[in-house]
């Protein structure tokens, strides 16, 4: 077997493992910001506290955020990590319940202990959680 054959194998196997996990986060709070009819955003709201569920279910493609309305993101799509000096961010380009077309992101911001946050981008709205891993 080829070096080239080999190393698609560890690929496929490998992105598989990664997609097919389940990753489960508690909020501790989110704000929001809305873009205006001049195509501006405005600014953050103040955050407001939260105690929210979130599932990332990659065997399942999809995310689940566990509010008073369940908000059900298929994943349609898994884009590339990227890595910044300041950042680590996973996106993924969802569908949400009602058909509307969203990028949900998970930022790690490694300045900042490695605090995490979910993004739900819409193209006139903007969902900001700041979340914490949730331990069992």
């Amino acid at each position: 077997m080829n070096v080239s054959l080999k190393f698609l194998i560890f690929l496929l196997f490998t992105s598989f493992n990664i997609f097919s996990q389940q990753f489960v986060f508690k909020t501790t709070s989110f704000l929001v910001a809305e873009k205006n009819n001049k195509g501006k955003w405005s600014e953050w709201s103040k955050p407001k506290k939260s105690e929210m569920i979130i599932k990332v279910d990659g065997e399942h493609h999809r995310i689940v955020v566990y509010s008073q309305d369940i908000q059900l993101f298929s994943i349609v799509k898994y884009n590339e990590v990227k890595k910044t000096k300041t950042d680590i961010i996973s996106s993924f380009n969802c569908v949400d319940n009602t058909g509307v077309e969203c990028v949900v992101s998970i930022f790690t911001r490694k300045n900042q202990n490695n605090r995490r946050q979910l993004y739900i981008t819409y193209d006139d709205m903007i969902i900001e959680y700041n979340i914490e891993i949730k331990s069992n």
